[in-house]
């Protein structure tokens, strides 16, 4: 498959999901305080706004380098970064992409990951190569579970000692989206 040269711009009922800005560093910033965001992504761990601007700039480079999709999720109506999408092509070969995401503390509970996991599948499903997608959320991380069984995916068992999480490995329940053979 060749990649687009561009990240396409994605509308949800509530958020846009689009390519990640200089503008969108106070997103960083405020994830780099969360507890968990930087252990399971590369958002730095209290990184200075040097360390959160490579932070952006490594999302526009993973298109480039086809290792898959890095959206900043967005507030529809102010184009306020509250989020990341990512849809993962180191599969690709193998017909299977993941999904990953994350929406910032202060925008939590309102149903914006929820709005931009399922705009995120709706364009995933039309992408040439893929017959899988794979989502993995840690046993205790229920609305993040709702997430994606609101997105389609369907829980398909427990994978003990999965991921490394900061300095233990954690299992993981794996979720998958299959795609409709024609």
């Amino acid at each position: 498959m060749s990649l687009p040269l561009v990240l396409p711009t994605l509308l949800g009922d509530a958020v846009r999901l689009r390519a990640f800005s200089p503008a969108d560093l106070p997103l960083v910033r405020e994830a780099t305080t969360d507890p968990l965001i930087p252990l399971i992504t590369s958002v730095p761990a209290h990184g200075d706004d040097d360390a959160c601007l490579e932070y952006l700039a490594r999302q526009a480079d993973r298109l480039r380098t086809g290792a898959g999709y890095a959206f900043a999720v967005a507030d529809r109506t102010t184009d306020l970064a509250v989020g990341h999408a990512y849809l993962g092509l180191r599969d690709l070969d193998l017909g299977r992409a993941t999904v990953g995401y994350w929406i910032a503390a202060s925008r939590r509970g309102r149903g914006l990951a929820g709005d931009a996991v399922q705009t995120l599948v709706r364009w995933a499903v039309t992408v040439p190569g893929i017959q899988r997608l794979e989502l993995h959320v840690e046993p205790w991380n229920v609305a993040s579970a709702r997430t994606a069984t609101s997105a389609g995916f369907v829980r398909e068992g427990l994978l003990r000692s999965w991921e490394k999480v900061g300095d233990e490995r954690r299992d993981m329940e794996m979720y998958a989206l299959v795609m409709p053979q024609t």
